[in-house]
């Protein structure tokens, strides 16, 4: 099976949040950045508890023979840029992809573990321009990928795998002392130099650190010592790994026993297929995929790519520079945003998923015949919101009756507190695909009260959350 998909996912995991709309260095949103699957070096860890050096993927998998566990370990590399250009930030942070690559097979899988040290190699360049030498820097860094199976008991052939990332990087690795990259490195104790109690704001993110710096002080001087947005893919062959979300019940005792930390494995792969596992620090579902209709990484899987686009291009020709100015990968996101046509922003609109050949008859347009589409309100006679009633407290509620607010306790959004004791105005009386009903109201001292209503915008209550006023 190709790993290419499985790739792209990985990919948008490996540069989420690697920089953010407005895509300059400026906004206060990227002065704090690394935030997913960071394996900070233990003297750094050690002294801030909130950081950590390891992440560690555990899962079930049965087999049907002598298994091979293959692991790639993925991760960025800190490359801390330093330009006197106009426009571009002092110091800015960019990254640069690493891959260990381990494969373990027969005995030695079930045992005490099998550890593989690994070193990527540090560097310094110097690129000329016409307003002086950019300076790129990168630390070497050194960890370990240790991977062991455990069998378990029944009669399924089943096992536990157990693959752990820890960065080994000491606190003084700078990059004259560069190891070859995959290369093995004798373990190396961290050095006793203290971190202090109290470390840099991280307000001073953007702030320069020599590599060689005995002690790492701050977040932003830990960072090039860092495995960031570490995640693993792993495949297995003579075997096949149960699903963590979604186990058969038989494998549900031995998954609910599965120690996870900073990463979630996730089937991988197209559905069905159960020979690869993405570990994230992202939580995933099994089998994710990246949209066929997504042009290009706008580093942010939280927005909609079609708000995010429209946004980008209503960036000032100021702003846009400034981004361009920040980083070479904002620069190419502009450009590719600026190169759309109207066909793939069409596509970014939406899309339907899941019908098999021509769409059911119902979900048709009214062809002219009259007949009412199902989508519409009109299709079900039975229903009417607009003279639907309902009974609270010994008293009929239809729409333009007043009720008093009493969020229930099984409400999860803290703002619902707000809403305690408002008055409100019943706009319409609905019911659920339970045939629950709900009461759409609007607020009587919301000055967009009537906006909202003429948009279908309300606020809904079960009848035992409002009292009649």
């Amino acid at each position: 099976m190709s790993l290419d998909d499985v790739r792209r996912v990985a990919d948008a995991v490996l540069y989420e949040g690697y920089i953010l709309y407005p895509y300059r260095a400026s906004a206060q949103k990227n002065r704090s950045r690394w935030q997913f699957g960071v394996l900070m070096p233990p003297a750094y860890a050690a002294a801030d508890p909130s950081e950590t050096t390891t992440a560690r993927a555990e899962c079930v998998f049965t087999r049907d023979g002598e298994p091979s566990v293959d692991v790639v370990v993925r991760f960025l590399q800190v490359q801390r840029r330093t330009c006197p250009g106009p426009g571009a930030p002092d110091t800015w942070d960019e990254a640069v992809d690493r891959e260990v690559s381990v494969t373990v097979a027969g005995a030695a899988l079930f045992g005490d573990g099998t550890p593989t040290p690994f070193g990527i190699p540090g560097g310094e360049e110097h690129e000329a321009t016409a307003d002086g030498d950019v300076i790129r820097v990168r630390r070497a860094l050194r960890g370990v990928v240790t991977v062991r199976a455990t069998e378990l008991p029944g009669p399924w052939q089943a096992a536990r795998l157990t693959v752990g990332v820890t960065n080994q990087t000491a606190a003084g690795l700078g990059a004259p002392d560069s190891p070859v990259l995959g290369s093995a490195v004798p373990d190396s104790p961290v050095p006793d130099s203290p971190v202090p109690d109290s470390p840099a704001p991280d307000s001073a993110v953007l702030d320069s650190a020599a590599p060689g710096s005995p002690v790492l002080g701050s977040r932003a001087q830990a960072l090039p010592a860092a495995l960031v947005a570490a995640h693993m893919i792993i495949t297995i062959s003579g075997g096949a790994f149960v699903s963590m979300t979604d186990p058969p019940e038989w494998a549900a005792p031995a998954v609910s026993e599965c120690e996870n930390a900073g990463c979630w494995p996730v089937l991988a792969g197209p559905p069905g297929e159960r020979n690869v596992l993405l570990a994230s620090p992202i939580i995933l579902p099994d089998h994710p995929e990246v949209a066929r209709e997504s042009p290009g990484e706008l580093y942010d899987g939280t927005e909609i790519d079609e708000i995010l686009t429209l946004r980008t291009l209503a960036l000032t020709d100021e702003e846009k520079a400034a981004a361009r100015a920040t980083d070479p990968r904002a620069a190419a996101l502009i450009d590719r945003v600026e190169s759309l046509d109207g066909a793939a922003l069409q596509r970014l609109h939406g899309t339907i998923r899941g019908w098999q050949g021509s769409p059911p008859a119902q979900a048709r347009e009214d062809d002219g015949t009259g007949e009412v589409p199902w989508w519409d309100p009109e299709a079900d006679q039975s229903v009417s919101p607009s003279t639907d009633s309902v009974l609270v407290a010994g008293q009929r509620l239809a729409r333009g009756n007043l009720v008093t607010l009493r969020p229930g306790a099984r409400r999860a959004d803290a703002q619902d507190m707000f809403l305690v004791g408002r008055t409100a105005l019943v706009e319409a009386v609905l019911l659920d695909v339970d045939d629950q009903p709900y009461l759409a109201v609007t607020l009587t001292d919301d000055p967009a009260a009537d906006l909202h209503a003429a948009h279908g915008r309300f606020l809904y209550f079960s009848p035992d959350e409002v009292e009649p006023a």
